[in-house]
């Protein structure tokens, strides 16, 4: 489980990111946050693994306090907490396989990286994962030759080879198509709740966030403003973190967009069964 306690981050020029969060996130939930720019969602998943320093507060994940660990205990730390960014974050000149492998160097020595001699069950795994993720297929492929779907895939495979006991995810979709989006919001969700992973997503579409996740926490200038289903985010909550705006307009191009996608996998089934 992880426990975020009154975290708070103020930078050196005054500016207060942060203010008191507060929040639990059990196994196996997945939970969206949202707010508008610079309301402290990107801030505040880089405190959680202090890739920013929080200045007051504590993170415990499973009961270890994260913020009080030292630079030795942080790395190992870190190794159990997968981090999916939204531009990917890989070495272009890798292969797939690569990439995923990549994974584990918080396990495994300098020179077994550096010559990539991974222990035969991390590259086992790694099948495992790519094969999940729909994309073995492309084990040998550079990762500049991927699609961004294809390239968000991998960053999924890669965080699930350090075998994680929470997943971070900054803005998984923002480069992503609508159709894209929902198929990788929908890839999470699924390996989350099969692995009983916590996740918490930074994400910008609300629509997406209520069709996706288990819980939704909304920010509002570094301060939690809403934290509830999503069928509690209304419209009069939406106002209060984002302020004014035709949300009903919003719904419907969303809903529209996701009917005309199921009905095209379900037109893609019937092809494949009658085969």
């Amino acid at each position: 489980m992880l426990s975020v306690e009154t975290l708070t981050k103020t930078y050196k020029t005054g500016d207060r990111a942060l203010s008191d969060v507060s929040f639990t996130v059990p196994k196996g939930q997945v939970v969206g946050l949202i707010g508008p720019s610079g309301a402290g969602k990107s801030t505040l998943i880089r405190c959680i693994n202090r890739l920013v320093e929080p200045s007051a507060g504590a993170v415990r994940l499973n009961g270890a306090d994260i913020t009080r660990l030292s630079n030795t205990e942080l790395r190992r730390a870190r190794r159990r907490i997968g981090m999916i960014f939204q531009e990917y974050a890989l070495v272009e000149r890798l292969t797939v396989m690569e990439n995923v492998l990549s994974g584990r160097l918080g396990y495994v020595g300098f020179w077994r990286s550096f010559l990539r001699r991974y222990p035969a069950k991390d590259v086992q795994m790694a099948y495992r994962l790519l094969d999940r993720v729909g994309l073995s297929a492309h084990v040998d492929k550079r990762a500049d030759a991927l699609s961004g779907g294809q390239r968000q895939r991998v960053g999924i495979a890669r965080a699930l080879e350090q075998e994680p006991e929470l997943l971070l995810i900054d803005e998984p979709t923002a480069s992503l198509d609508p159709r894209t989006s929902r198929q990788i919001m929908r890839l999470i969700v699924e390996i989350c709740r099969e692995s009983g992973l916590p996740a918490i997503i930074n994400i910008h579409d609300v629509v997406l966030a209520q069709q996706f996740t288990d819980r939704i926490i909304g920010l509002q200038a570094g301060r939690v403003v809403f934290d509830g289903t999503p069928a509690q985010l209304t419209e009069d909550v939406l106002t209060t973190i984002y302020g004014a705006e035709d949300w009903t307009a919003m719904r419907k191009g969303a809903s529209e967009d996701a009917e005309a996608e199921e009905e095209e996998r379900a037109q893609a089934k019937k092809l494949m069964d009658a085969l």
